[in-house]
């Protein structure tokens, strides 16, 4: 018997949940859990592990449920109020994750908390840096910052997978775990997720 059963459960209602508040946001998540568990695949993780990572990857913005739509559907850039605003759905994502109270719930809860933390510690919201990062996190980031730049939101046209990879290298050490990112970098570029 799988011990993360009523995790998984929970998890598809909650993400058909964030699918009806915000159908994009659903569908990036679904495509950073893809990359993400080739990430952990790829470093070797056991399965029971990464199990909890594409869970928490799927979940990754759940927080989202609960920020208003004038924030989250905004067309423009966020000013610093909305901005606080918006950066609240990692703790709020780890708030609604840990009252499910199943096993795993507290590693998922930790990666969605820290999936905005800097690998130079200058990311929210405890400002962790290197190894203090939950692993899952790390990956998450990485996966997180690939889609999001490669898909045409709306406050942005979509990138090149070229210029991504580029302006991703160039945060090595400061956003992202460069051990993980040469992974991603080696295994993205065979990936059925790598865009033109």
């Amino acid at each position: 018997m799988n011990p993360y059963l009523a995790l998984i459960q929970f998890t598809s209602a909650l993400s058909t949940a964030l699918k009806e508040r915000d159908a994009y946001t659903r569908l990036h998540s679904d495509r950073v859990m893809n990359i993400a568990t080739e990430i952990g695949e790829r470093i070797g993780l056991p399965k029971s592990e990464l199990l909890l990572l594409k869970t928490a990857a799927a979940l990754h913005d759940i927080g989202k449920l609960g920020i208003p739509d004038e924030v989250l559907l905004k067309a423009g850039k966020l000013d610093e109020d909305e901005l606080t605003v918006m950066q609240k759905h990692s703790e709020r994502g780890e708030s609604i994750v840990l009252t499910l109270a199943q096993d795993g719930a507290d590693v998922v809860a930790a990666a969605i908390r820290h999936h905005h933390e800097n690998f130079d510690g200058h990311g929210y919201p405890d400002r962790l840096a290197g190894e203090n990062i939950p692993i899952f996190a790390r990956i998450i980031t990485i996966a997180d910052n690939y889609d999001a730049m490669v898909t045409r939101r709306i406050y942005q046209a979509a990138k090149s997978h070229n210029a991504v990879i580029d302006v991703m290298s160039n945060e090595l050490g400061h956003k992202h775990d460069p051990m993980l990112f040469a992974e991603f970098i080696k295994l993205i570029e065979k990936s059925e997720h790598k865009v033109p």
